[in-house]
């Protein structure tokens, strides 16, 4: 998608910052400090991942697109790590285990075999009671355009994680065609 320019997650991610923001401070609200390693799955170009070493984790973004990686690491953010990988297949990265997950836009591109392999990765990397935040896109008729994955389809995916909340995400100042695809937030807890 990067080749043509479409990056529906980018676009997203500007338009609900704010929105964004306050689900990561319902996040943190109620964890000691300091707060642990995140990883934030599928980081782009590193639109999150800085946010989350400014509010004190311990910041890893990964990525499958070596450019992205590459313009990632060229934006010079303090206390980030970018490693070019394969969110499919976590473990062959060597990272390490992490308290927080967050995933925007990432897994809702996968099919089922991927999306089982996600789940095992983070799975795999999840230190106990560790926290996934994932924001994707409903299934709709443009899935193969924007992506998109259903909550039976998640919740496959994470079999040894309580999902503790599902809400809808702010869809304002989204143009066509992601203000049709209901985008949900997924909130989990790794099982001890």
């Amino acid at each position: 998608m990067y080749r043509f320019g479409m990056t529906p997650w980018e676009s997203y991610g500007e338009a609900a910052r704010d929105s964004i923001s306050t689900v990561l401070d319902r996040e943190e609200v109620d964890r000691p400090r300091p707060l642990g390693r995140a990883l934030d799955l599928g980081c782009g170009r590193g639109q999150f991942t800085p946010e989350l070493a400014r509010r004190g984790w311990e910041a890893v973004g990964i990525d499958y697109v070596p450019a992205a990686i590459e313009a990632a690491r060229a934006r010079g953010d303090a206390g980030v790590t970018y490693v070019q990988g394969d969110v499919t297949d976590l473990p062959a990265a060597n990272l390490g285990t992490f308290d927080f997950f967050l995933d925007i836009g990432c897994f809702q591109g996968f099919d089922a075999e991927q999306r089982q392999a996600v789940g095992r990765g983070v799975t795999a990397l999840a230190e106990p009671d560790a926290t996934l935040l994932m924001l994707a896109f409903g299934p709709t008729r443009l899935r193969s355009l924007v992506g998109g994955t259903s909550r039976d389809e998640v919740e496959a995916a994470f079999p040894d994680w309580e999902l503790v909340a599902v809400e809808p995400a702010a869809t304002s100042g989204l143009g066509w065609p992601m203000n049709r695809t209901s985008p949900q937030w997924f909130r989990f807890r790794r099982r001890a």
